[in-house]
């Protein structure tokens, strides 16, 4: 009995802490789901004006918004792909909004063969959120401003090499001449929600250290009998 004491209370004690740690992954997985469904519902939300000049990026992320105004200025291409359209760009321009703001604004995509086609500059009234995307990595690629070809929405960079604030609306409605640019509108897709996998991977370890327990046992007592 008391050969097989300290593996019975060592197995006992990995099987607790695997399951007490799969438990408090699915305890994270109903709190991410409540944020993703508080994100949603504001999404969606009616939108309102653009909050004053110099507001929070954090408190503003995902607001909704409505402006009038007109596109000026030249555009910025973020290489993306769209399900059912292939690989094409993102297309990002200075909107200047009928009280003179000077703001960035995601138009949407447009498929690859359509990415220097003219789009002159175009009165619109747009509905959309908005966003500060944390796209830009360590290892995403500087962009080739030669070619106009951006690999992030880094909206200070862009802002800045744009003459506007930094401040970004992606477009859900638009109102006017589209000019061929399909909405990309702000969606929870993006955000990872993984603690259901993660939950799925502790319980997983907690059943292999209790077989890999009860067939020390077995050994033990075999060597015993």
């Amino acid at each position: 009995m008391r050969r097989i004491l300290f593996p019975l209370i060592l197995g006992l004690a990995g099987v607790a802490i695997l399951v007490g740690l799969g438990l408090w992954q699915l305890q994270r997985l109903e709190w991410k789901e409540g944020v993703l469904a508080r994100i949603e519902a504001q999404m969606s939300a009616e939108p309102g004006p653009l909050p004053a000049e110099g507001s929070s990026s954090e408190a503003g992320k995902y607001q909704p918004v409505s402006v009038t105004g007109r596109t000026v200025g030249p555009e910025l291409h973020m290489l993306t792909g769209m399900t059912g359209l292939g690989p094409g760009y993102e297309v990002i321009t200075v909107f200047e909004t009928s009280e003179g703001r000077r703001i960035l604004l995601d138009r949407g995509f447009v498929p690859e063969a359509a990415k220097d086609a003219p789009r002159p500059p175009v009165s619109l009234t747009v509905a959309g959120n908005l966003h500060w995307p944390e796209e830009a990595r360590s290892n995403t690629p500087l962009p080739d401003l030669g070619r106009n070809i951006w690999f992030a929405r880094d909206v200070p960079a862009m802002a800045a090499h744009l003459g506007a604030e930094p401040v970004l609306v992606v477009a859900r409605r638009v109102t006017g001449d589209a000019q061929g640019i399909t909405p990309v509108p702000v969606g929870t897709a993006g955000i990872p929600n993984d603690h259901l996998g993660y939950a799925l991977t502790w319980f997983s370890l907690a059943a292999v250290w209790a077989g890999m327990t009860a067939y020390l046992l077995w050994r033990i007592r075999q060597r015993t009998i």
